[in-house]
Order: C-alpha cells, then structure tokens, then sequence
C-alpha cells in the first residue's frame, strides 16, 4: 500500500483519470490489469510480498508473461517514502517500470531516482488542457532490456552459416589444384583415360590388318575351278606336240 493514505479529491480524480485512459491505449497489446478502488485487484506477486501498481501489463497469451509496471504519481504522492515504499521494489521486478508524474515534477523525479538507485526504463509526464489529457516522454533508459536480449542471444545455439555455391565451387577447385599426397588429380585421370583409348583404337586397327581374309562365295570357287582346269589341258596340249 502507498503510504500516502489520502490525496486530495482533484488529484485523486486525475489520478484515475490517466490510469483509465492508459489502460484504453494498452488494451490491444497487453491484458491490463488495473488496481482501482471498485474493480477485482490484479496484486503483482515478488518474493513473499503482494505488490499492487497502478499497472500491470501481461501478455495476451495462457502463459501471461509479466511486460510492464506501470505507476502513476501526483504532485502530493512523489516523495522519499514513496520512492523508497513503491518505486524501489517495482524496480526489482524483471520486467520493464514505467513512470506517469505530472509536467512540473520531473526533475524532482529524476533527483529521487538518482539518489535511492531506482533504475526506471521511462518516465513520461501528464497534462491536461481542457478535456483532453496529453502525455509526453521525459526520459528513456533501455540498457537493461538490451543486456537480457544479449544474454538471451548468447544462450541461443548459432547457427551454421549457409554457404554459396559459388563458394562451395571455388572450394572444390582449390582442393583440384592442390591435392593430398598418394591420390591422382582429375586432370590425371582425365588424362590416363584419353592415353587408354587411344590404345585400344590403336589395337583394333593392328586386328583389322592381320585378319584372314574372308572365304570365298560359290561363284567365285566355280571360276577358280575353270581356270585351273584350262591351264593344265593347255600344258597336256603343249606337251603333246612336243
């Protein structure tokens, strides 16, 4: 609880006022949680303590995972025991705290941040004019999300980079061009495999050249036959006269 028991009725209505108007613009990205008088509480447990801000953002899903803590100030409400009964211990949260003060006391917030160590991701200040409520950002501080994220990073395995196919060719041709002892080039064996078949066509033509010839056909017999025939009557006839 605030330690601040009782606010003025202007305050205390502006206070609401802002709590309602921040929850209307976060209803789309968080589940709000709202700790008003006259509404079921959302307490917000840390350690053995329930603590109960203005704000409590979760995520839309069945885990509900813990986003933002919100708080809204008055001028009656932004002092040593509020900063040191509310502000400290929404600090200490692991999620991110954001703080609403009125337009005139920033550096005021800013003083008691400083002095009691409370680390605030932002503070932004409220106005009215007229009807309307305005709100502007004072102060950002992101260095604490971003240390999560690079933790977050590290703990994540890497990934093997993907590599090109223009690199994986310029690869296979420097493995060509130097080669490991004991096993031939490509280069090599492309030549040994032109060397062998030149060889073989080598070898069929010294075939071709030394084979017998072919049998002769039945006409060709015939005619060889009558040639011989005709020349041993010719030498009977020559012998005959002599």
């Amino acid at each position: 609880m605030s330690p601040i028991l009782i606010r003025p009725v202007r305050e205390q209505f502006e206070h609401d006022r802002v709590i309602r108007l921040l929850q209307t613009r976060w209803r789309r990205r968080y589940e709000v949680g709202v700790n008003l008088s006259g509404e079921p509480p959302s307490p917000l447990r840390f350690g053995r303590r329930l603590l109960s801000p203005d704000l409590v953002l979760t995520s839309h899903d069945r885990a509900r995972q813990l986003l933002g803590v919100v708080e809204v100030e008055t001028n009656a409400s932004i002092n040593h025991l509020e900063a040191m009964a509310q502000w400290v211990m929404f600090a200490k949260v692991r999620a991110p705290f954001h703080l609403y003060v009125p337009l005139g006391s920033i550096d005021a917030v800013r003083r008691l941040c400083d002095a009691k160590g409370i680390f605030v991701e932002e503070i932004w200040s409220y106005h009215t004019i007229g009807a309307q409520v305005r709100f502007a950002l004072a102060h950002r501080d992101r260095t604490r999300t971003k240390k999560k994220a690079s933790k977050e990073s590290s703990l994540r395995p890497k990934r093997k980079k993907k590599v090109s196919t223009k690199k994986n060719l310029k690869a296979g041709r420097k493995r060509v061009a130097r080669p490991k002892s004991g096993k031939p080039t490509r280069k090599a064996a492309a030549a040994k495999k032109t060397k062998k078949t030149k060889k073989t066509k080598k070898t069929k033509k010294t075939k071709k050249a030394t084979k017998s010839p072919k049998p002769r056909t039945a006409v060709a017999k015939k005619t060889a036959r009558k040639t011989t025939k005709l020349a041993r009557s010719r030498r009977r006839k020559t012998s005959v006269k002599r």
